[in-house]
């Protein structure tokens, strides 16, 4: 925490504790509902919180309880009365109700359905039964719509008597006499339009909607590529029953991005921040995929028996040091690609309809990439035979082992045919791994999304296996063939 982050917190703390009402006031008059629930974020009294409700007006209290902790937010409603939460829920988006609803124990949720007016109870009832991750879980049902035939100064004045209970004014949704969206108009252009004109007038015809079953990042992907303020999520019968606004998708973008990074990470995302995340819960997280890859790491070991009995490392010992640098080289290449692949899938970029333009494009690259490094490679492998950083140990050849430039035995023609076989044996795997590698790298998340799965969940693991593998069975085909040479 930074010295000025730290010193809010001990103002706004040292305010709570003396029960200063009007240096209270001052503060969420002046600094951001986030900034002071996180600046309580440890504070455990609740009755410390309840003061900041009795004293601190109801327009700033309904958006600093949503930024505060689940633990504080259920202690806050297990202590307030039926009349203190009414009043919360009533200067409460349904959404941002709908949020804390759902990490709370099932006797509170009841209790907030209870409490709840009619209206209200329908609205979180419907938000809280939507599939998870959709548009429909994450958008919110206070919104302005009106008919096409009212005038703008008519639409002007609803806005002014009704904007404040929605949740965004930037945007105002058309319906016609059957209640199907027909347009949207933004605010400016409702603003400098003339009074005796009507919203269908004015109106945007080309809007952009979204399905209640959406992808939620799929909706994500249209408020960038369309530069939306709101969205409205219609039925199939293009019946608006719900909106989507800009702050909400940025915390599904941010939400997607965390879910990318932990696949990618092998740890299954977190639901609550790294913060409030337990130890248990943690190690919960990262258990399942350490034992997954263990069982996919079988096949590894399948094929390095195979390399084990046919006796290749026992003839060139020196071979065996070269394993873990080229299964990490062949890692690392097809790591580089699938973060690409998936980070296009997620923003929309290209599809699995694009499969063959983008293999074609990553062949070419995936070509160029294994050249480069097999051709360093085979330099670096002979530099560190002759420098004695590997020894070359062959049976039947004691002349060869730990020969090198410090002892000036390496000076031969039986050394230099030997390190350069061996660095030539392991440059050419190397090239068939990288190679490889950014196919495999392509092939798998395209194939996953194609399916309609996520896949940073399914592709990374499965590229590590087949990479380690493919690697491992090119680096036995070739050294057979370079042990022949030797032997």
């Amino acid at each position: 925490m930074s010295e000025s982050n730290f010193d809010l917190r001990e103002t706004i703390v040292d305010v709570v504790k003396k029960r200063d009402v009007k240096k209270i006031k001052e503060i969420f008059d002046l600094i951001p509902n986030i900034d002071i629930a996180e600046s309580l974020a440890e504070v455990e009294d609740v009755k410390d919180l309840i003061w900041i409700f009795r004293v601190v007006p109801k327009d700033y209290t309904a958006d600093f309880f949503a930024e505060l902790t689940t633990d504080q937010q259920e202690d806050i409603i297990n202590a307030f009365s039926d009349k203190e939460l009414l009043e919360l829920l009533e200067n409460s988006f349904a959404d941002d109700i709908v949020d804390v609803a759902e990490e709370l124990p099932a006797n509170l949720i009841n209790r907030i359905l209870r409490v709840a007016k009619p209206e209200m109870r329908k609205n979180i009832n419907m938000l809280l039964n939507l599939k998870e991750d959709t548009a429909g879980s994450v958008m919110t049902t206070e919104f302005i719509e009106m008919r096409d035939n009212i005038k703008v100064k008519d639409a002007i004045e609803y806005i002014r008597e009704k904007g404040k209970d929605a949740e965004t004014i930037y945007t105002i949704f058309v319906k016609d006499k059957t209640r199907t969206l027909v347009g949207t108009v933004d605010l400016d252009d409702l603003i400098f339009a003339k009074d005796n004109e009507t919203l269908a007038d004015i109106m945007n015809k080309d809007f952009v909607t979204c399905d209640i079953n959406d992808d939620q990042e799929e909706v994500a992907n249209k408020f960038k590529r369309y530069d939306l303020n709101a969205m409205a999520v219609v039925n199939n019968e293009n019946k608006i029953i719900g909106v989507i606004t800009i702050d909400d998708v940025v915390d599904v973008i941010e939400q997607e991005a965390s879910e990318d990074i932990a696949a990618l990470s092998h740890v299954q995302p977190l639901e609550d921040s790294y913060l409030e995340t337990s130890v248990f819960k943690m190690a919960k997280k990262c258990v399942p995929w350490i034992i997954i890859l263990l069982i996919l790491g079988t096949f590894t070991t399948m094929v390095l028996d195979r390399i084990e009995k046919a006796h290749i490392f026992t003839l060139i010992p020196v071979l065996i040091a070269f394993v873990p640098t080229l299964m990490d080289t062949g890692g690392n290449a097809g790591g580089q690609t699938i973060a690409l692949m998936i980070r296009g899938l997620s923003t929309g970029e290209f599809g699995p309809k694009d499969f063959f333009k983008i293999l074609a494009k990553e062949a070419l690259t995936a070509l160029i990439v294994a050249a480069c490094v097999s051709v360093f490679a085979f330099i670096w492998f002979t530099l560190e035979q002759y420098f004695g950083i590997v020894s070359i140990s062959i049976e039947g050849h004691p002349a060869l082992d730990g020969a090198n430039i410090w002892n000036g035995l390496c000076w031969t023609g039986e050394f230099a045919t030997t390190a350069l076989l061996v660095s030539f044996s392991v440059s050419i795997a190397l090239f068939a791994a990288s190679f490889i590698s950014k196919i495999v790298a392509v092939c798998l998340p395209m194939g996953v999304a194609a399916l309609k799965k996520d896949p940073a969940v399914i592709a990374q693991p499965l590229l590590t296996t087949i990479v380690d593998v493919a690697s491992l069975l090119a680096y036995l085909g070739i050294a057979s063939v370079i042990l022949m040479r030797i032997i």
